[in-house]
């Protein structure tokens, strides 16, 4: 099938490389044109120097080329302009056309998820084109998918049917591809997941060890789905691929921008000079205004979020932070 996608950043890169292999016909498009030049003329991606990708990609600064004519839209932009680059692509984009978020974060303000934002845009500029918004997100460092490493996503969409269509373009021997019908559960997992692995990452960088990484892997894990309980989502969601999966491998892995990033603010350095040293977006710290502003919203206890947010957006001292958290009442693990 004919198959665009939106974001030409290492994740983009390897899911066009992934699709192409498959047998679809891809159209791989960036806002940059110096992205795209480098692309046609290397046939690799800058922080994927060691993986040829593959010849008949097609890649384009013109977005029409990427959105109209296809049977699914991939959108894998920063969740800061994907709003932004649904409006452009709307007028393109064919009545019945399955549109995947494959980006993860929450919009500040209105912390709609990123399938909110992209229907929300389309519906702004086409308010009777009619299309299915769905999402696909898990434990998928795009340097392993790059490489045909075993890896396994899930394909979320409240029709199963559409679900497994996505499933079907996905999958291949080396990925395996679960569905799901909660939507809003997978891409809440996907986006809150890239906090509690700052939290991780700093702790790293403090000087800490195993254990205190193992508590804060867990611990996310329950404000996670304290959070998506409140929003009325499937238990079973945060305990699958995208959720548990999703946070162990972004908590844990040298690939993990947002792991390194805190790292490095862990061990003194400011936000904005971690993620200038990391030298691509970091989406926890995106996400951290909106998961505080539905931690209020809600009522819902985010300790580790909350700790999060005081150190990267409020300035104040990691170690007095830690000790707070570390000192909060003495609670039972039985009640989420």
């Amino acid at each position: 099938m004919k198959i665009g996608i939106l974001g030409a950043g290492t994740w983009g890169t390897a899911l066009a490389a992934l699709l192409t292999k498959n047998g679809h016909e891809v159209a791989l498009w960036s806002a940059l044109p110096e992205e795209i030049e480098a692309l046609k003329a290397t046939g690799t991606h800058r922080n994927l120097p060691d993986v040829p990708l593959p010849h008949w990609i097609n890649y384009t600064t013109d977005i029409k080329v990427a959105s109209s004519g296809v049977e699914m839209l991939v959108f894998v932009t920063p969740s800061e302009f994907i709003g932004d680059v649904a409006k452009k692509s709307a007028p393109y984009i064919d009545n019945g056309t399955i549109i995947i978020n494959a980006s993860k974060g929450l919009e500040r303000g209105t912390q709609r998820t990123m399938t909110e934002v992209i229907g929300h845009a389309l519906s702004e500029v086409r308010p009777t084109l009619s299309v299915t918004v769905a999402a696909l997100s898990g434990p998928t460092h795009a340097e392993e998918v790059a490489v045909g490493l075993p890896t396994s996503i899930v394909a979320a969409s409240e029709s199963e049917e559409v679900a497994l269509k996505i499933a079907a373009a996905f999958a291949n021997t080396c990925m395996r591809v679960y569905t799901n019908t909660d939507v809003r559960g997978v891409e809440l997992c996907g986006a809150l997941k890239n906090i509690i692995a700052l939290a991780a990452g700093m702790s790293r960088g403090m000087g800490f060890g195993d254990n205190a990484k193992a508590m804060l892997i867990t611990r996310g894990a329950s404000e996670i789905t304290r959070m998506g309980m409140a929003l009325g989502c499937e238990r079973a969601t945060f305990s699958g691929l995208a959720g548990i999966g999703d946070l162990i491998v972004t908590c844990t892995s040298e690939h993990s921008r947002n792991n390194r990033c805190g790292e490095l603010i862990g061990g003194g350095m400011r936000y904005e000079d971690a993620a200038r040293e990391i030298g691509m977006v970091v989406e926890g710290y995106h996400a951290l205004e909106a998961a505080t502003e539905l931690s209020d919203k809600y009522g819902v206890e985010m300790p580790i979020t909350r700790a999060v947010y005081e150190v990267i957006k409020l300035g104040k001292p990691i170690y007095e932070v830690m000790r707070n958290l570390m000192n909060r009442d003495i609670k039972s693990e039985l009640v989420l």
